[in-house]
């Protein structure tokens, strides 16, 4: 409020699509899509006051706001609804349209696994690209996902995109809590006794140069502490986020994967070369993916990082003890679980006959 009018005079000012694709997850392409199409459905109900009222749009308009409102429409109607949308409320409301768009990738991610890929990539393809290029009833847009988007293939035709990812400076003290936000927050609580231990738990992430701490397990700690000041540590974070894709990267890692692992739980670092612009398509064609994957979502902390040539390198490790208990109790599960699963008799056969070379081609 303190900015002056430069600021303040975009207040309210411009009508806002906001859609999540969180609940995209789905067994199949058709169900998936159904779920899209309810998404958008809601946000179209959401504006139908608005835009009945406002008595600006054609017959035909209104008709095929109706459709997708009420989830009727053709697939055409869907590749580019939300254009569509911003168009009515543009017309509505005399202003371009904000679009926010949460969680992207998590269609992508479940067709990946789900065998539909280059399905949903299309649908989602038209539904972007009609909206964020060449749209003149919009104002910007942010879309929010854990894959840094500019080399994935439903953003090839958009050039204009700003990339914030956890390695960018402009924004960083927004990605979670600051030290001196947590302190003033256990301060308010009357614990700020307990600020080694919260530090230890749940501190530790960076972002650009910036510090910060889990918000989701600060939250849940303090208010662990309502009735109880010396309310036990617990790991609030470990059931928050699907782990589909480092599991599978983790099935198919080779031995060395495990060891580096096991460096990881014992507190030491491993250094990788870390680069943002991977897709799901990308995900298995190397194993340093699953280091990728890993700091992206919040596994890995970079201690230091440098560039050798065109590549950057990362000094990384576990950032604190709650994510450190999810190595322990997850991952070296699957570890486990790959193992069990996996036919050990040749290499037996090999011992026992003193074939050596064999023994070390399967080991």
């Amino acid at each position: 409020m303190d900015a002056g009018e430069k600021y303040l005079s975009h207040m309210g000012k411009y009508p806002v699509i906001s859609l999540s694709l969180k609940s995209l997850k789905q067994l199949s392409y058709a169900l998936a899509f159904e779920m899209l199409k309810k998404a958008v459905g809601e946000e179209f109900l959401r504006h139908w006051e608005e835009v009945r009222e406002c008595g600006r749009l054609t017959d035909a308009q209104m008709e095929r706001f109706v459709k997708l409102r009420d989830q009727k429409g053709s697939d055409a109607d869907y590749a580019d609804a939300l254009k569509f949308l911003s168009e009515c409320l543009s017309i509505c409301h005399g202003e371009a349209v904000i679009i926010l768009i949460d969680e992207y990738d998590v269609p992508l991610e479940n067709a990946y696994f789900g065998g539909f890929y280059d399905d949903m990539v299309s649908v989602i393809r038209s539904l972007f690209e009609s909206a964020l290029k060449t749209n003149e009833h919009l104002a910007f847009a942010v879309v929010t996902g854990c894959l840094r988007i500019s080399r994935e293939s439903i953003f090839t035709g958009l050039n204009n995109l700003k990339i914030n990812s956890i390695t960018s400076e402009l924004y960083a003290e927004y990605f979670g809590f600051t030290p001196a936000e947590v302190e003033e927050m256990l301060g308010f609580y009357g614990l700020e006794a307990n600020i080694g231990r919260v530090r230890e738990w749940y501190d530790g992430y960076q972002f650009g140069k910036t510090e910060v701490y889990n918000p989701w397990s600060v939250i849940n700690y303090v208010q662990s502490c309502c009735k109880n000041a010396d309310a036990l540590m617990k790991p609030y974070w470990s059931n928050t986020s699907s782990n589909s894709i480092i599991r599978r990267l983790v099935e198919n890692a080779d031995p060395s994967v495990k060891q580096e692992i096991e460096t990881l739980i014992e507190g030491k670092t491993i250094t990788k070369p870390v680069h943002e612009d991977i897709t799901y398509e990308d995900m298995e064609s190397t194993q340093d993916n699953l280091w990728n994957f890993l700091f992206f979502t919040g596994y890995l902390k970079k201690i230091s990082e440098y560039q050798d040539e065109e590549t950057i390198y990362m000094e990384l490790a576990i950032p604190n003890r709650e994510v450190r208990y999810i190595y322990k109790t997850t991952v070296t599960r699957w570890f486990e679980e790959r193992t069990e699963k996996k036919e050990l008799s040749p290499l037996y056969e090999s011992i026992l006959s003193g074939d050596a070379e064999k023994t070390a081609e399967i080991h």
